[in-house]
């Protein structure tokens, strides 16, 4: 199939690299029109110029709201409507509740989970005018809890409930928007070289990370791409506030 999302308007936060930079390729070759949204000026521009007209770039702090306001304003004036909102943007910080301090803690919550929050409060006033789906990037760790994930663990877990508070709310609401969360198990991005960094042990972790996934090897970015494909499409209309897990049986 192609031209999934032919005409549709997307925005992708984290879209200039890793997952976010996958699901916005994938939405340009369906047919889609898309604001990639990222603190990475650099590469989001770099995207945007290899994407061609299909897409632009627009500077996003996912944790400021001011920012969040005026990436929808862009999107308004430049394409009159939003079909499609992916909450991509997010960290992962390696500690326990022991050595993880808490400023940590409150960085990775106020990315992971406020950024989240914000860009479902403040896409409304425009989806609601024709509808569209909202996706948010949870994780499998928000299923399967690890000793050294604390705060990822907290951040994507409240990322999984707070979805389905959305829903029902844009549901009740009459919107005419679904709020669903993607579940990955790990995925071979340069975030995971990061997480990687912070370890001690790093080939121990991968090689733990692998043997934790049934299907015996990691994600690629382009499998839950086409996660966020189908949900940004009309394929999922009756499906809102649901978990879509994709991750090789980590969970299990």
């Amino acid at each position: 199939m192609t031209g999934r999302i032919e005409g549709k308007v997307a925005l992708v936060t984290g879209g200039a690299s890793g997952l976010g930079e996958a699901i916005v390729r994938r939405f340009v070759a369906e047919g889609g029109n898309v604001l990639i949204a990222d603190i990475d000026i650099a590469a989001g521009e770099a995207l945007a110029a290899d994407l061609g007209a299909a897409a632009a770039f627009a500077p996003l702090d996912v944790t400021q709201e001011d920012q969040w306001i005026a990436a929808f304003a862009r999107v308004d004036q430049a394409l009159g409507r939003i079909d499609t909102l992916v909450n991509c943007a997010g960290i992962t910080t390696i500690g326990s509740v022991e050595d993880l301090t808490f400023e940590a803690l409150r960085h990775e919550l106020d990315i992971d989970l406020g950024g989240v929050f914000l860009g479902c409060k403040h896409v409304i006033p425009m989806m609601k005018r024709t509808g569209g789906s909202v996706v948010n990037i949870a994780s499998m760790a928000s299923i399967r809890a690890r000793d050294y994930l604390a705060a990822y663990n907290a951040a994507k877990a409240g990322v999984t409930h707070m979805t389905k508070s959305i829903a029902l709310h844009y549901a009740h609401k009459g919107y005419g928007i679904r709020c669903n969360s993607v579940h990955p198990g790990v995925i071979l991005t340069p975030m995971l070289e990061k997480v990687m960094r912070q370890s001690d042990t790093p080939d121990a972790l991968y090689a733990e990370w692998v043997a934790g996934h049934p299907i015996g090897r990691l994600g690629r970015p382009d499998e839950v791409a086409a996660l966020c494909l189908y949900l940004a499409s009309d394929e999922s209309a009756f499906a809102t506030g649901a978990e879509f897990v994709l991750d090789g049986g980590s969970s299990l």
